[in-house]
């Protein structure tokens, strides 16, 4: 143990060694007049990417059928018609070797060898070189050429500091593998893990591919308000806040459900919006107290409608980010491309667990049959409630291929239009993937006298002790008097989904700055 604890001092002792002498070359940098800081702009031509693709273009037209040639023959054939290009990024790399150096350089696509010469760039120009660090900003200009080891590489004929860099990156190597970490300073998992860059690159084409999909469809992107009096539309606890200018208590929005349907009633009749909402709940793997959500309603159709746009809209996701609509997930292969099996949570919840509730008559012998099958449950919770606890306890470790999951009972589906032929339950369905719940959608309730009492139901649910029930609110039922088409709705997390597509087994994988317990707790 003492044996570890010298040499962690050693290593914080060596660590700020190091920091300091960085400061020290930026002050003598400043002293000698080429503060870095004091840069503006910067005339950068190319990324890495561009640069590689034109040498290899020309190269390709120039070497046309003269593979025989050696390489300086072939270099001097590329010499004839120079590439130049001026690039910009972080100096990843640097092996000095007297009168020659060769260092990395990354941009936000990609990276390349630079070759720097005292020749080339000059006596004091190249000393400076050789005194910058890793994780430095520069501006290379120079041509493009091909080593005798094969590398895309440019000649330096000018290199400029642009930014000095005063901490420590992680070792090449190892790289930054702390998770923790990785999540604090996601700026510096960005710059060590191309991973994770090109992880959030598709997340961010996930999100536009969503809005193309649907802007295409005839919807209207809107926003919505994100402090609320009275958060609905889903079950879950809110975050409270303060509103100092009008002295009121206010909400952070769990969902974007109620203001949509505003909208549909005022007759925009396709709207959707993509936005941020807040649940004060616990963190895991598939949770994170704030989220992306897309939410969209459409007039004058149902959840059969709703069935056929969410199955169209994930695999076109699929198709367009992947290039395939089989997803790999862990070792799980899922495929959108085949048509998306259907099940009542009823017929699931028979083919899993035995059990069907089509024969059970009343709440009694719900009781009966969840105490049997060691399904726990509160002394508040009806029959429907229990159908629930049976669905979540059998059947969604089943559901792996997405799998539209239908017909829920009313006592958990405040929101939703009732099943004209089946008392008792609804016109929702949820899609389920790799077990997980991804989206949930209705055949929208627009019956302002069904839905107030539906709102009395929760109201009675949250005095017996579910914190996570709905309030009613007026000023909704008060738009859907005024009148609402028949609609339907659909919700699902981006990030979720974002996990799927790209094969991350957490949620925090996929947000740029998940939530973290402060350090000083």
């Amino acid at each position: 143990m003492a044996e570890n604890n010298n040499q962690n001092k050693e290593q914080v002792q060596d660590i700020n060694q190091l920091l300091k002498v960085r400061r020290e070359k930026l002050a003598a940098l400043q002293e000698a007049g080429k503060d870095p800081f004091v840069i503006t702009k910067y005339d950068q031509t190319h990324h890495t990417d561009e640069a590689k693709k034109l040498y290899e273009d020309l190269e390709a037209e120039l070497l046309k059928g003269k593979d025989e040639l050696e390489y300086d023959d072939k270099r001097a054939i590329m010499d004839e018609s120079p590439i130049e290009v001026s690039i910009a990024g972080r100096l990843m790399s640097k092996r000095v070797m007297g009168k020659a150096s060769f260092g990395n350089v990354q941009d936000k696509n990609g990276n390349i060898q630079i070759y720097v010469s005292r020749d080339s760039l000059g006596e004091e120009p190249y000393a400076d070189f050789k005194k910058m660090d890793m994780g430095d900003i520069v501006g290379i200009k120079g041509n493009v050429f091909r080593t005798k080891m094969g590398e895309i590489s440019i000649h330096a004929s000018s290199v400029i500091l642009l930014s000095k860099s005063l901490q420590i990156l992680p070792e090449k190597y190892h790289g930054l593998t702390n998770t923790d970490l990785r999540y604090r300073q996601r700026y510096t998992d960005l710059i060590m893990n191309t991973d994770v860059k090109e992880t959030f690159i598709k997340r961010s084409k996930i999100i536009s591919t969503i809005r193309r999909f649907l802007d295409e469809q005839g919807f209207m992107e809107v926003e919505t308000p994100m402090l609320v009096a009275n958060p609905g539309g889903a079950a879950a606890r809110p975050f409270e806040t303060h509103f100092n200018a009008l002295d009121e208590d206010l909400k952070l929005r769990i969902s974007l459900e109620l203001y949509l349907k505003r909208l549909i009633v005022g007759g925009l009749e396709r709207v959707y919006e993509i936005g941020r909402v807040f649940r004060n709940e616990g963190l895991d793997t598939r949770h994170n107290p704030e989220f992306t959500l897309m939410e969209l309603y459409q007039a004058y159709t149902d959840y059969y409608g709703m069935m056929d746009l969410t199955e169209n809209m994930f695999r076109h996701i699929a198709l367009t980010v992947n290039g395939s609509a089989v997803v790999k997930y862990g070792d799980l292969e899922i495929d959108f491309g085949k048509p998306f099996e259907r099940m009542t949570m009823i017929e699931c919840v028979k083919k899993y667990s035995g059990v069907d509730f089509d024969e059970i008559p009343d709440l009694e012998a719900a009781r009966a049959i969840a105490k049997e099958k060691h399904v726990e449950f509160e002394e508040r919770h009806k029959k429907g409630d229990i159908l629930n606890l049976f669905f979540e306890e059998f059947c969604e470790e089943h559901l792996l291929q997405p799998t539209f999951i239908m017909d829920h009972p009313i006592e958990i589906s405040p929101l939703t239009k009732k099943k004209p032929d089946k008392e008792g339950y609804v016109e929702r369905f949820e899609l389920f993937i790799n077990g997980w719940e991804m989206c949930n959608a209705y055949s929208e309730l627009n019956d302002p006298i069904d839905q107030r009492a539906r709102f009395a139901a929760q109201e009675e649910a949250f005095a017996a002790g579910d914190d996570e029930a709905e309030h009613t609110d007026e000023d909704f039922l008060n738009a859907l008097e005024i009148g609402m088409a028949p609609t339907g709705g659909i919700g699902y997390g981006i990030d979720r989904l974002v996990m799927i597509m790209t094969n991350s087994p957490a949620i925090r994988d996929v947000l740029l700055f998940p939530t973290m317990k402060s350090l000083d707790k």
